[in-house]
């Protein structure tokens, strides 16, 4: 089965995600945050499951970060 990567909000409490997201942080140096978020991705990922998905949304935040540092 192909499966798309869900690009409409999934999320049920957008601030809420997003202060928990800004809480985890809090503290960290720049070093720990990266890790964090590197643990965060295993984590997502291993929940998400499906390697196809996964490959989509690397695709995608790696084109939006070039698009960014573009600007």
């Amino acid at each position: 089965m192909h499966r798309q990567l869900n690009l409409k909000q999934n999320l049920d409490e957008f601030d809420a995600f997003f202060n928990m997201l800004d809480e985890s942080h809090a503290g960290l140096d720049r070093n720990q945050s990266g890790m964090l978020n590197a643990q965060l991705v295993l984590l997502l990922a291993n929940h998400i499951g499906d390697t196809e998905v996964l490959r989509q949304a690397f695709a995608l935040a790696r084109a939006k970060v070039e698009m960014i540092q573009h600007m």
